[in-house]
């Protein structure tokens, strides 16, 4: 049966049938009415009698819960996205500038060695105008002037190439190269010994980043790929989890920065003492922060 939109009192309503205390119900509505009723369903679910099923729920919230709690989950989420933000792209661009002056100095003749079958999978090298350097790509005003200087150049060098290529596109390159000596030395400059448990641990940051970028959910975050056992210390309840993630990122941001490393776990234990403190009925719902 197709559903239909409801009104805030509406919506209201059907959370208190259910069990949920709002204390304040002007309060309510204004967040509603900024956050919506779909997405802040999200940060509801833990407090559903329940949870964490997500078949044959029954909607009712356990004693005690209330429309405050579920409100400072929502910010607490909001809060460790733009914490990791900061340090994701730290790392995303450790990774980029090592890429970018190790291969570029080992490759010295060849400044586009991204497209040299010596140096990447040969499918790659045949797709890589088609995937990654197509017309939009080449809209970039850095790699569009570049063009526009050097008109028999198919591609810009690696310095500039791989500046503007996303980070998944990046991480397909280390994928692809061929030679395993590079994926070793790159491993080896971020901190981690084995290649396919370095390789593990960037797809984990990638789909973190990807999950803050667009807005998903963290405290909740579940990975399609679980983590690996190695250096970052994920015990097998965390392979797939938030938790296990923050030390991955943990991890490999303490190979570029230990200070910077502290600061973030510092932050995000802020947040998660914050988070327990106003919100007590949480602490037992959702993953420990406090453990990173």
């Amino acid at each position: 049966m197709t559903k239909t939109a409801t009104t805030i009192q509406q919506q209201l309503e059907l959370l208190e049938s259910r069990g949920l205390t709002i204390n304040n119900r002007d309060k309510a509505k204004e967040i509603l009415l900024d956050i919506g009723y779909y997405r802040l369903g999200f940060y509801l679910f833990p407090l559903e009698q329940t949870y964490p099923a997500l078949e044959n729920r029954n909607h009712q919230y356990i004693a005690g819960a209330t429309f405050e709690d579920a409100v400072r989950l929502y910010y607490f989420d909001f809060d460790l996205r733009l914490i990791l933000m900061r340090y994701l792209n730290r790392i995303e661009i450790a990774f980029r500038t090592a890429m970018i002056y190790h291969l570029s100095n080992k490759y010295q003749s060849n400044p586009i060695w991204f497209v040299s079958p010596a140096v990447v999978n040969r499918n790659y090298a045949q797709n890589f105008e088609n995937v990654v350097y197509n017309s939009d790509f080449r809209r970039n005003p850095i790699i569009h002037r570049h063009h526009l200087k050097n008109p028999n150049d198919r591609f810009a060098p690696a310095w500039k190439s791989l500046e503007f290529m996303t980070f998944g596109s990046v991480i397909k390159l280390y994928d692809d190269l061929k030679v395993e000596d590079d994926k070793i030395f790159i491993a080896h400059e971020m901190g981690v010994r084995q290649v396919v448990t370095f390789n593990n641990y960037m797809h984990t940051i990638r789909q973190v980043r990807n999950a803050c970028a667009h807005g998903l959910l963290l405290y909740d975050l579940r990975l399609p790929r679980a983590i690996r056992r190695g250096p970052a210390g994920v015990v097998p309840a965390e392979r797939n989890n938030i938790i296990g993630s923050l030390r991955v990122i943990n991890y490999v941001m303490r190979q570029i920065s230990s200070s910077r490393a502290n600061e973030m776990i510092n932050q995000i234990k802020c947040i998660y003492t914050d988070l327990c403190m106003n919100a007590p009925i949480l602490k037992s719902l959702i993953p420990d922060f406090s453990e990173i």
